[in-house]
């Protein structure tokens, strides 16, 4: 009886072995990898090109960073096809100015918008507390109907949220407005690539518009280049 259920045993086993032997065999456990790329690639605006460039605009920049000023300043890179945006601190307004034109010289750069900060180091506890604002802010987004959250790039400066993606006019003012209701956020920039609700695979319902930020649009809150910056009530 014993030997009757060993023998039973090895013909499952074997059965289940063959199972997934096959199923690996024709891709179907693929988990990462290709799988993974399309899937983020399906939730991006930006086609997979845009995102492979980004990713290497951020890496050349924060390099370049790192060569001009070491542990004398703190320079954040964060690219958004091809529109690269600078956070952070330097000791002097013409380290600011030095910051901008290296990053205007990184390969594939369009448009740089240099919101560094001049003065002292931002203290680790305020950048522990920007980088959970930035969590929250993207938790805001995902549970606002009609925002397309995952081609949304959020980073968070001493307080102040900054905004990159390709939406639609209707989708910013949302955005922005999800964005300015957490707590503890201090101002909310949009600097968005604003497309057409025709360019998106699902349309945006209507929305009044009071106020939008241009196609590409680059600059600071003070510039009238369309970049806008909406207080927090």
């Amino acid at each position: 009886m014993s030997t009757q259920r060993n023998t039973q045993r090895l013909l499952l086993a074997g059965v289940a072995l063959a199972g997934l032997t096959a199923l690996s065999g024709c891709g179907a456990l693929v988990v990462g990898g290709a799988a993974a790329t399309t899937a983020a690639v399906a939730t991006d605006r930006r086609t997979a090109g845009e995102q492979v460039e980004d990713q290497a605009i951020e890496m050349k920049a924060a390099a370049e960073m790192r060569k001009l000023f070491e542990d004398k300043g703190r320079v954040n890179t964060t690219s958004y096809a091809g529109l690269l945006l600078l956070t952070g601190d330097v000791p002097t307004e013409q380290d600011k100015q030095k910051a901008g034109e290296a990053a205007q010289g990184v390969e594939k750069v369009q448009k740089v918008v240099n919101q560094i900060r001049v003065g002292d180091l931002t203290p680790v506890s305020v950048r522990t507390n920007d980088t959970w604002l930035s969590s929250k802010v993207r938790t805001a987004l995902i549970n606002t109907k009609e925002v397309p959250s995952r081609t949304i790039s959020v980073t968070t400066e001493r307080g102040i949220v900054y905004m990159l993606g390709k939406v639609t006019d209707a989708e910013g003012q949302r955005a922005a407005k999800a964005a300015a209701g957490v707590s503890g956020v201090n101002k909310v920039v949009k600097l968005f690539q604003i497309v057409s609700p025709e360019s998106i695979a699902v349309p945006a319902s209507p929305a009044p518009i009071d106020d939008a930020a241009s196609p590409g649009a680059a600059s600071t809150t003070e510039s009238s280049n369309g970049v806008e910056a909406l207080p927090v009530q």
